[in-house]
């Protein structure tokens, strides 16, 4: 184990494509059930089908692996309210966020705190935190405040600030 004030090199350090990182380990997360109830009028809704999501969440510094969570979530259908609706799974991610909620409040603290620009904040989080995240997406991550999709106000002209 190394102390603190020690410094150790990165050995990603100069890897020029983000496919010579090291592999992520994969780790199992479960949310699928075969009833739920339903979130538009309490009906106990039965399994329509059953998928899987791959979220990057904060890494493993000890091993130097970033690390996957693979959700299996459960798509169910109501019969009294004849729709489909998946299991919630906002608590991990915004939907369609390939990210968990940690990685993105730590990556949008790390730009707007720290004041790092968006190339070296990519980075840090790889450097420190195990999670690669292009500069782009903090970058948009940052614009929105960390919120994927927001909408800004219809008599604003900039986001930034907000």
């Amino acid at each position: 184990m190394y102390g603190p004030g020690r410094y150790v090199p990165d050995p990603t350090e100069g890897i020029p494509n983000v496919n010579g990182l090291p592999a992520p380990q994969l780790v199992a997360y479960h949310r699928d059930h075969k009833q739920t109830p339903c979130p538009r009028c309490s009906h106990l809704a039965s399994r329509h089908k059953s998928g899987q999501r791959t979220l990057h969440d904060l890494g493993d510094v000890g091993t130097g692996h970033p690390v996957d969570l693979l959700v299996a979530y459960s798509s169910h259908h109501c019969h009294r309210c004849k729709k489909h609706f998946n299991i919630d799974l906002t608590d991990l991610a915004p939907p369609g966020a390939h990210y968990t909620h940690r990685v993105i409040d730590l990556a949008v603290r790390v730009v707007s705190e720290d004041g790092l620009p968006y190339r070296p904040a990519s980075w840090h989080l790889w450097r420190d935190h195990r999670v690669f995240v292009p500069f782009a997406t903090l970058q948009n991550w940052v614009e929105a405040g960390g919120k994927k999709g927001a909408r800004l106000h219809e008599r604003r002209v900039s986001g930034v600030g907000t």
